[in-house]
């Protein structure tokens, strides 16, 4: 089912649209080095392969989870003339494979096409990232997932003769969570159980498969982010023996405790939030000694991070706010600043009234006064809701006394 040219590709249109960012470059004749970021099974490798072939480059492929330095130096070393080299999971390589990638970029040997599920700011060198274009790739939207179902119960070698059909899609969709490849395994195994009960593919039936025991754990596969979501989702539940399970889980497979420990910081800002804001600050700082102290040790940290992210009072409202906030400004960009609230360091700027009005909080009683601090458009608008917990009840008093209104 992979496709056989960038035309068959499905999703990412924002790039391999007609005026996509890739599009235009591909059209000018031109490959850059690249950076592809973006989660599992959205065709990070199957893009790279058909970047190098749709202008004729030689490619080669390395995964950064086996690869040595002596496997890259070799690759590099037999480079030939406009080399593509794809490294999956480039966010794995250490600091000395990285430096040995840059020498060969900045001296033309190869061009380096880079996937990555981890953001790269954080993760790829920066000479290296400076280098490079970072394209951000999206999960599949359930249209284009369904499409793929589609034709895979029609065209696949294996599926195509159950003539199975598809009756019901929510449970599909809803476990592929925007992963084409996930959904593509479930398919299989839906299809192989509806022929076997002689029936289409239903709800039950991708449930069923879906969540049968999981493989082993594989620090480069599927279950690296099942795992992680597992312990996430049981932090988020209050469940401290799961969650510390789920990481065990990860540790035993010999997963890096650097993911581990990001994941809890988020975690930390995501579930619990401002009903416990310490809870970031402990996470923060477990994962800075982690990085000082390593394994074996930084099990304990980690597990006492983990129990005290899992047993303290969970909230999502700044979660929930932000993402309220920025999809607001989003649709009002072009609102203007109140000019009472704008700088004003220039003689012009004042005569024009910029700054004109401001009330300095702290020139008042209890160092707050009430004033405009929105657009005109967006006054009365909320964008932040305090959750029902002890912190943010306090927080809801305080905003009722400071605005005299109630906070929803």
């Amino acid at each position: 089912m992979r496709p056989k040219s960038l035309g068959d590709v499905l999703g990412q249109e924002h790039l391999l649209a007609v005026d996509g960012a890739l599009r235009q470059t591909l059209a000018a004749g031109f490959l850059p080095s690249i950076i592809l970021w973006g989660p599992p099974g959205v065709g990070k490798t199957t893009l790279a392969l058909l970047l190098a072939e749709s202008l004729g480059r030689p490619f080669s492929k390395l995964s950064a989870i086996n690869a040595g330095v002596k496997e890259l130096r070799e690759v590099i070393e037999k480079a030939q003339e406009g080399q593509v080299l794809f490294v999956d999971e480039i966010h794995r390589f250490s600091k000395s494979q990285q430096d040995a990638l840059l020498g060969a970029v900045e001296r033309g040997i190869i061009t380096l096409i880079g996937a990555t599920t981890e953001n790269p700011s954080f993760e790829v060198n920066g000479a290296l990232l400076s280098r490079s274009q970072v394209y951000i790739l999206e999960g599949l939207d359930n249209s284009t997932l369904l499409v793929l179902a589609e034709r895979a119960l029609k065209k696949d070698e294996i599926l195509a003769p159950l003539n199975i059909s598809l009756e019901e899609t929510e449970a599909l969709l809803d476990f592929a969570n925007g992963d084409a490849r996930r959904m593509l395994g479930l398919l299989e195994q839906a299809a192989h159980l509806a022929a076997s009960r002689q029936s289409g593919i239903t709800n039950e039936i991708v449930t069923l498969v879906a969540q049968q025991p999981s493989i082993r754990y594989d620090k480069g596969g599927e279950s690296h982010y099942d795992i992680a979501s597992a312990m996430i989702k049981s932090i988020r539940g209050s469940d401290p023996h799961a969650a510390l399970y789920w990481m065990a889980r990860m540790l035993v497979g010999g997963e890096e405790v650097r993911f581990v420990a990001r994941r809890l910081v988020i975690s930390a800002a995501e579930d619990i939030g401002l009903a416990n804001p310490n809870a970031l600050l402990i996470a923060t700082a477990g994962f800075q000694a982690v990085e000082l102290i390593g394994m074996p040790e930084a099990r304990i940290i980690l597990g006492e991070v983990c129990i005290y992210l899992a047993t303290t009072p969970k909230s999502n409202s700044a979660y929930m706010a932000i993402n309220e906030a920025m999809a607001l400004a989003e649709k009002s960009s072009r609102l203007e600043v109140p000019k009472w609230l704008r700088n004003a360091p220039t003689k012009l700027m004042k005569q024009e009234g910029y700054g004109k009005g401001y009330k300095y909080a702290h020139s008042f009683p209890g160092h707050f006064v009430n004033q405009q601090y929105m657009p005109d458009a967006l006054v009365g608008k909320a964008v932040y809701s305090p959750a029902d917990n002890p912190r943010e009840n306090e927080i809801r008093a305080q905003l009722e006394r400071w605005w005299g209104t109630k906070s929803e």
